[in-house]
């Protein structure tokens, strides 16, 4: 049996639909998943990326996409009333309810949930509260022991490599973003024959010119 880490953040649509779609992908196989919610904006600022949200025409394309993927995958979706927002709430209520060392499929499920299928503000007041009541913490959400957990586990998965959400890492392997979710499915049926022409790809070209932030001059 293989065990995928599945890194994700609420505030994530891509997240959302790849923590859908997982069960469907890996259907008759032998896994065990464990869920590490992280803090998405802190890993960007860590590698120094933009939100892709905040980068012109990319907002728009994202929408759409992600509209369009739904509807193929028949996954509901509604956009949040404000996007993106902050996540740190819905991700320390995660942790509260972390049980035998990460939240469960049920906790991260009702939290994706609530933000990408109801419309409504999923971190205002009553929506926490509401959330909390239906997830019994046993801690607060905002407690020390949830906060220190999910810093724990963003730099955890810094360390891992990890560099966005949806992210799987299993063998000490990243599998990054929606669409590697097949790739992902290969290699746990086939770990040699993927190695082999896939996951070493990286090694065939040399590094080139780095490129910094900011447009490129003429």
């Amino acid at each position: 049996m293989k065990r995928i880490d599945f890194y994700l953040d609420f505030v994530s649509p891509y997240a959302y639909l790849a923590f859908e779609k997982m069960p469907r992908v890996l259907q008759g196989l032998s896994y065990e998943v464990t869920y590490r919610p992280i803090f998405l904006a802190a890993l960007l600022k860590h590698d120094g990326q933009l939100e892709a949200l905040d980068i012109a025409g990319k907002r728009e394309w994202i929408y759409r996409h992600v509209f369009w993927l739904a509807r193929k995958l028949e996954i509901p979706l509604q956009v949040p009333p404000t996007h993106p927002f902050n996540s740190l709430p819905l991700l320390r209520l995660a942790w509260a309810n972390a049980q035998e060392g990460s939240p469960n499929r049920y906790v991260c499920e009702t939290v994706f949930r609530e933000v990408w299928t109801t419309g409504a503000d999923a971190t205002g007041p009553g929506q926490l509260q509401m959330l909390q009541a239906r997830l019994t913490p046993a801690q607060v959400a905002d407690s020390g022991v949830a906060k220190l957990k999910l810093r724990e586990q963003t730099g955890a998965a810094m360390d891992a490599g990890i560099f966005g959400v949806p992210s799987f890492r299993v063998d000490g392997r990243v599998f990054w973003g929606l669409e590697s979710l097949g790739m992902l499915r290969e290699y746990l049926i086939d770990q040699q024959a993927l190695a082999a022409d896939w996951l070493l790809a990286a090694d065939v070209a040399a590094r080139g010119a780095a490129r910094k932030p900011g447009r490129a001059a003429p």
